[in-house]
């Protein structure tokens, strides 16, 4: 439970705010996003290979 502690007279849409930062960091939506489709573990290991690849293509040519 995300519990914003509000200061006396301090402003809704400052503490609305201070409430939405708080909940992106816990990654609810993320998660709940990431979990809405089943994604291979052979399509997962695929994508990561790629990604090593691309990263290791990068850091040659800044060397």
């Amino acid at each position: 439970m995300i519990i914003v502690p509000i200061k006396e007279g301090e402003n809704i849409e400052r503490a609305l705010k201070k409430f939405k930062r708080k909940f992106e960091k816990t990654g609810v939506v993320k998660e709940l996003r990431r979990r809405q489709a089943f994604i291979k573990p052979s399509v997962v290991a695929r994508k990561a290979k790629i990604k090593a690849v691309y990263v290791q293509k990068l850091n040659e040519i800044e060397d």
